[in-house]
């Protein structure tokens, strides 16, 4: 939509103001999902599966209605029956129908006058099961042998003969291996697994629901995006669309977590039985048994190189579980694996294999740290098989404008060769290292995403702006469209108030997810701005006497466009807004599309490490993230995605994994048994900030959010190899699993 390339000179972009939600995040006056009430508010429960996997044979609510304060109980019984494909998963997730099919899984739920006696009332609910067989791991849940999760679940693509759990498959290439493997002068094949991570944020679901019989509601709950989360509680409920309004609160983090629904379509359910509201909130043992991490992945990885340091020929074959039902994020893992790399031989095999664990949803790239750990840890060896620098063997084989990417297309204008550039030059890459310590580099991308956008603008008599967007902010988002918009229209950052919208108040909006927020309601916004500022020009031009367009905007200005419009002082938008009432109106912009044109980031890390040979412990003492931003709105923020994506990828390298017994049941249901970092454990993290512009976006705007934890597990794993001199195939990297390779090694 940038007619003539992105812009290059900014006033206002690439400053770094304050952010206008921080004083009440700070103080404490921001309303997150648990801070919502209203009058005559009931309290929900859920009753949760003990079993991976069950029949459920009978559910008995009598002696939990009895209970003086109960107002309602809900079972699979109280939704639609008939749904099908994705709503029937989103159904079955929330609520179990048949069988409980993960431990955590939902099979009742209480509202009642205090959250006490709906705890209470769960004890009193009487279940009877039917236990079956369980499989938590993917490549034993794509054995012959094992239990059957669900028949029919899958899809067209599976070949004949596969295990049911398989319920996609998918391959893609291009070139001819053998040839390109024979060119090697070094052919590296190995295997290597990751578990399944939480996204961790420090919110709890939670959302007040209030449903009335006539099937009109409202729904306030803290989600990365409530048009979403409308079209899948009115689908599982059976509701007509528009008579759902959904709010979304302040966010206590997401990381594309908090894209799919949970508890909404229950609290509504049991709102609309009970005839009250009713709040819903999940503990952290139930965010952890029962909502979507990432998932769980087993990788083969075949490469060749030549002495010189060029790729000939890469194969993957990518197994994901998603849980109990389809969707791991294994379509996105084969596109990526190799996608950093010009390759003539590619090929890319994936499974998309059904456990006993919960749904899976999308964390940050979601697919490609998997990916990115596997290959970019072949491609490390291969450097060190051959003797060669691992920044200047990628730069030799590093994709650029015009390089036809491994999952198809050629590349537009992209910054991978600069962030190699930026991270060889850094300090860091240069520091001497000591005893037990070593150096890892890695690289990754991510795609972006456009997704349906809708925004308005509306000014203000005084001349101030308004910003309507629909999708939330869970990175400072808000500081950067008030940006665009003061850039756009030429006027002081203080001046625009921008304002999440609530469903009812704007066109569909796609979740904040897939890099796409500053991106697409950016370019909403800007377009937007570009309405409002043609009908001040208009305004002015009606004043004066000229045509329109004979004025132009400038500097928060109308002004005669040249010598032959006139001779006029400007008219700031202060002055024209002041007589909006009598000129014509209110003035505003609108602006909605599917917007193209997101391009995608690259990034590198460098990561030092020092490896306690003693327990096995690794100390990160450095972290640089060098990435491509095309263009940092606001740097401050753009640094903090730099900074948290590396925070969470050290934690799923170094500690963070799901842990499942015998029973199919998890063992590390809450934080001190799931470890995340915290401040004590990370270095300071070095950021430098890229700026290729994205020629689909006016400012040349990239996403940031997801590139930023695709490079951490195998920077870390490559770093801590160059430390032990082992190459550990396995995540997380405990301190356990690294002594015993430093001991095996010995």
């Amino acid at each position: 939509m940038a007619l003539d390339g992105p812009k290059q000179d900014f006033k206002y972009i690439g400053t770094r103001p304050e952010r206008p939600d921080g004083w009440d995040k700070v103080t404490g006056k921001a309303r997150f999902g648990a801070d919502f009430s209203m009058p005559g508010m009931l309290h929900g429960a859920i009753l949760r599966s003990p079993h991976a996997h069950a029949k459920i044979l009978k559910i008995d609510a009598t002696k939990a209605l009895a209970l003086k304060g109960v107002k309602a109980v809900v079972t699979r019984a109280d939704f639609p029956e008939g749904l099908e494909g994705e709503d029937w998963n989103i159904q079955e997730n929330v609520m179990a129908g048949e069988k409980a099919l993960y431990d955590g899984h939902a099979v009742a739920a209480v509202a009642a006058t205090s959250q006490l006696i709906a705890r209470d009332a769960l004890k009193l609910i009487e279940v009877e099961y039917e236990v079956l067989p369980h499989v938590t791991d993917v490549d034993k849940a794509m054995a012959e042998d094992a239990p059957v999760i669900r028949e029919g679940a899958a899809d067209y693509s599976v070949p004949e003969g596969m295990h049911p759990n398989v319920v996609r498959y998918m391959e893609s290439g291009r070139g001819d291996l053998e040839k390109g493997f024979a060119e090697a002068d070094l052919v590296i094949e190995e295997s290597f697994t990751t578990e399944a991570a939480h996204q961790g944020y420090i919110e709890p679901h939670a959302c007040v629901a209030n449903l009335g019989a006539d099937g009109k509601g409202d729904l306030w709950c803290c989600t990365q995006g409530h048009w979403f989360v409308r079209q899948m509680c009115t689908a599982v409920l059976g509701l007509e669309a528009t008579q759902l309004r959904v709010t979304p609160s302040e966010i206590g983090g997401g990381f594309g977590g908090k894209t799919t629904v949970f508890i909404d379509p229950v609290a509504l359910a049991l709102s609309r039985k009970a005839g009250r509201p009713v709040k819903l909130v999940m503990s952290r043992s139930e965010v952890l048994r029962a909502t979507g991490p990432t998932a769980s992945a087993s990788m083969d990885i075949k490469m060749g190189m030549t002495k010189e340091g060029k790729i000939t020929a890469a194969s993957g074959t990518f197994r994901m579980q998603g849980g109990a039902f389809p969707g791991a994020p294994v379509d996105v893992t084969t596109m990526l694996a190799f996608a950093n790399y010009d390759i003539e031989h590619v090929h890319h095999t994936g499974y998309d294999v059904m456990t006993n664990r919960p749904k899976q949803a999308a964390y940050r790239a979601p697919g490609a740290p998997m990916g990115a750990f596997a290959t970019e840890s072949v491609l490390d060896e291969l450097c060190r098989g051959l003797g060669l620098d691992p920044i200047e063997t990628r730069l030799k084989n590093a994709v650029k404008e015009g390089t036809p990417a491994t999952f198809g297309p050629k590349f537009p204008p992209v910054g991978l060769i600069e962030t190699l550039e930026e991270a060889r030059a850094h300090p860091n890459y240069s520091v001497k290292l000591g005893p037990n310590q070593g150096r890892g580099v890695a690289s990754g991308y991510w795609m972006n995403w456009g997704g349906e956008t809708s925004a308005s603008v509306a000014i203000g008599d005084d001349g101030s702006v308004q910003v309507s967007i629909g999708t939330v902010d869970i990175g400072g988002s808000r500081a950067s469209m008030a940006l665009m918009a003061a850039e756009a229209f030429g006027i002081p950052y203080e001046n625009v108030r921008v304002s999440i919208a609530d469903t009812g108040s704007l066109g569909i909006n796609e979740p904040t997810h897939g890099s796409r927020a500053t991106f697409a309601s950016g370019l909403a916004i800007i377009e937007a701005s570009r309405e409002a500022t043609r009908k001040l020009c208009q305004r002015a031009a009606d004043k004066w006497g000229i045509d329109a367009d004979a004025v132009t905007w400038e500097d928060g200005c109308a002004k005669p466009s040249g010598p032959n419009a006139g001779e006029f002082d400007p008219l700031t938008i202060a002055e024209i807004a002041a007589e909006m009432g009598s000129t014509g109106g209110p003035i505003s912009g609108h602006h909605e599309s599917t917007p193209d044109g997101f391009g995608g980031s690259f990034g590198t890390h460098v990561v030092d490490v020092e490896v306690d040979p003693e327990t096995g412990r690794t100390t990160i003492l450095r972290y640089l993230v060098v990435q491509d931003a095309g263009k940092a709105i606001h740097p401050a923020y753009v640094e903090g995605q730099f900074q948290g994506g590396a925070v969470q990828g050290i934690g799923w390298t170094l500690n963070e994994e799901y842990i499942y017994g015998e029973d199919g049941r998890l063992q590390n249901p809450i934080f001190l048994d799931y470890r995340v970092p915290v401040a004590s454990d990370l270095p300071m993290i070095d950021t430098v900030i890229v700026e290729v512009p994205n020629p689909g976006h006016p400012y040349g705007v990239r996403g940031v959010g997801e590139t930023g934890i695709t490079p951490p597990l195998p920077a870390i794993a490559n770093a801590v190899r160059d430390a032990i001199g082992v190459r550990m195939k396995k995540l997380p990297l405990t301190p356990p699993r690294v002594l015993a390779a430093i001991k095996a090694r010995d």
